[in-house]
């Protein structure tokens, strides 16, 4: 089992969502909650912050990127095997519609074969609470298997 989801479910949400800050203290601009971490699948929210709003007063585009970046890599570290490494390589977004309340972002590696190495394509949506899909990502994970 990976270090991050056994951390996750020894100590719950809460306490995981400030550790977490401590391996990548950038997540914490976000003041995100990850709700869910298994194998294929990771969700978090993200409170509607002054501090993460554009001149527009909608969610920033990197807030939703930083968001996406923290459940996709927790969720690959979650799923992919025993002594395999990953490093994000690329991410393309599209921005949907104007993020204007707290959100929900979902990596859902279900249809991923995570026994394979290289490149791995991670999809992430994120949701606002009208259950509007506000915007989606794709991340492409460098993944190297032990061995």
């Amino acid at each position: 089992m990976s270090q991050l989801l056994s951390m996750f479910n020894s100590v719950g949400s809460a306490q995981f969502s400030q550790m977490i800050t401590q391996v990548a203290p950038y997540f914490g601009t976000i003041n995100a909650t990850m709700q869910t971490l298994r194998p294929g699948h990771a969700e978090a929210t993200m409170p509607f912050r002054r501090e993460v709003t554009n001149h527009i007063g909608t969610v920033h585009a990197i807030a939703m990127c930083n968001m996406a970046e923290l459940v996709g890599g927790t969720m690959t570290d979650a799923s992919i095997p025993a002594g395999a490494r990953w490093i994000p390589k690329a991410m393309s977004v599209e921005y949907l519609a104007k993020a204007k309340t707290d959100l929900r972002a979902v990596a859902d590696g279900s249809g991923v074969d995570w026994a394979v190495g290289g490149d791995v394509v991670v999809p992430v949506d994120v949701f606002d609470t009208n259950g509007v899909r506000v915007f989606t990502a794709r991340i492409t994970m460098d993944v190297k298997l032990a061995g």
